[in-house]
């Protein structure tokens, strides 16, 4: 194990300070400043090797976070990012941009501070990145065998990176113009500078994976097509479908869904002009939901130089602390302060938006809102708590309700669930033999470190597919989920 008594002589949290409010809204930089090695070693030692270590089950990808622990206690930092890749693709992803169920499962959490899991985990890659640790691994021998990814987010890659190992030809398909899927368009740089995402694409180009970005399946090749080149398709096109608010003034000119303005962000982040772009310049910023979209809004309004911002919940606000109907080892919901959150701007909850106002030329001018009750389950507006906030631009952060269906369901005639999500079984194939699903298009809106799970997963089902056996891992099955009691 790390320190024996590491927990003992350092019982609290110590994470990289974030840079100051003033300084990173000048840039989109991260806004965490480098971490202090000593401070690290510290962190990691407080690793209690427990007997049954929880924050394995609270990783989706049953990461070997004792281990890694103990490595960077002992300076052992080569040794660390093996351990760590053993069980995780992508942990600079994972690292920056998972909320880290692992630490709301971490068993020293139940009377103190739980470890800084995430914050280790970053640091042993970005160390084995500087050092030259990260190198490609190819295949021994080729199979012969071909498999097409479609989508290239997380769980894309994730997949696509074990089956060329196995020694497969994989090729992922993305309809946007650069490989990442919502790594590149949907993350704003200050939460993952770009370079993270370019260097692991190289180690992957270097293995023997082949990107064919701006192609979009279902127009550019048919869904039918693209089966019969390959022998296996991976679905795995993310959850993009947006939740729609349909109240009066929906169509208002400024009221946008969150990732249409985030991607144009991002886009002219890469280089690109983007003609007529969504910005919050000079503007009343009002973003609705409370989720990791929405603070992702808040934080590109301040530094596009937004007039204010203003965040509303239709829910009550989280309590701080763990609440006693959830338990340790299970994920509470919390009130956090993100990085966006503490750069200024409203945070409203309990407000239910009745209207969206228009000037005499049709764009918004502000948003009616409303005290939130609870009527027989339901959210409602209470009425009589009816009040005004100024608006030049509405973003709709409201989540995701599954894949785009339209080329998929025509042309493979793939069944979908209630729910929006593809319909597939335990070994993520879908009912058309040879086309399987992994990611949110199968399990709905979820996390990162979800959809590297299934990828791998997924990867896995596919090599037993094509080879009739497997050396690849299956952390997951479909049906998995977070601890529940």
């Amino acid at each position: 194990m790390a320190d024996p008594k590491g927990f003992l002589k350092v019982p609290a949290r110590e994470t990289p300070a974030r840079r100051p409010i003033a300084l990173r809204l000048m840039d989109w930089k991260e806004v965490y400043e480098q971490g202090d090695a000593a401070t690290l070693k510290r962190q990691a030692g407080r690793c209690m090797d427990c007997g049954i270590p929880f924050c394995h089950h609270g990783c989706p990808l049953g990461n070997l976070i004792p281990e890694w622990n103990d490595l960077t206690w002992r300076d052992e930092g080569r040794a660390a990012i093996e351990r760590l890749h053993a069980t995780n693709n992508f942990p600079e992803f994972t690292g920056r941009l998972c909320p880290a169920p692992c630490e709301s499962s971490c068993v020293l959490g139940i009377n103190q501070d739980p470890v800084t899991i995430k914050q280790v985990e970053v640091s042993i890659i970005d160390q084995a990145f500087a050092n030259g640790w990260v190198t490609p691994h190819p295949p021994e021998r080729l199979t012969g065998k071909t498999v097409a990814v479609v989508g290239s987010g997380p769980a894309g890659l994730a997949a696509a990176q074990q089956l060329t190992r196995a020694g497969h030809t994989v090729a992922v398909y993305e309809r946007d113009d650069r490989i990442g899927g919502l790594l590149r368009y949907g993350i704003p740089d200050f939460k993952m500078e770009k370079k993270h995402l370019e260097t692991r694409l190289a180690q992957m180009q270097a293995e023997g994976t082949r990107f064919r970005a701006g192609v979009e399946i279902g127009v550019n090749i048919s869904w039918g097509d693209l089966r019969s080149r390959y022998d296996a398709v991976i679905v795995a096109t993310g959850a993009t479908k947006p939740r729609d608010l349909p109240v009066p003034g929906r169509d208002l000119l400024g009221v946008h869904y969150a990732m249409d303005y985030l991607v144009q962000q991002n886009r002219v982040g890469a280089g690109d002009y983007v003609a007529g772009q969504l910005t919050a310049e000079g503007k009343h910023v009002v973003v609705l939901g409370g989720g990791d979209t929405g603070a992702d809004c808040i934080g590109t309004a301040h530094r596009q130089g937004a007039l204010s911002v203003t965040n509303l919940a239709i829910g009550i606000q989280p309590p701080s602390e763990r609440p006693e109907h959830q338990p340790w080892p299970m994920t509470p919901t919390l009130f956090e302060v993100s990085s966006a959150h503490e750069e200024g701007g409203e945070r409203v909850y309990l407000a239910s938006t009745v209207e969206f106002l228009s000037n005499e030329v049709g764009e918004v001018r502000g948003i009616r809102v409303a005290e939130t009750e609870y009527l027989d389950g339901r959210r409602v507006p209470k009425a009589g708590t009816e009040r005004d906030i100024p608006a030049d631009l509405v973003l709709l952060a409201l989540g995701f309700s599954g894949p785009e269906d339209d080329t998929i369901e025509g042309q493979l005639n793939l069944p979908f669930e209630t729910n929006g999500n593809i319909t597939r079984n335990g070994q993520y194939e879908t009912s058309e033999s040879g086309v399987f699903v992994a990611g949110d298009a199968g399990r709905g809106q979820s996390l990162i470190v979800w959809a590297i799970a299934e990828g791998r997963a997924a990867a896995s089902a596919v090599d037993r597919f094509l080879e009739g056996e497997t050396d690849l891992p299956f952390p997951i099955k479909p049906t998995d989920r977070a601890i529940a009691l």
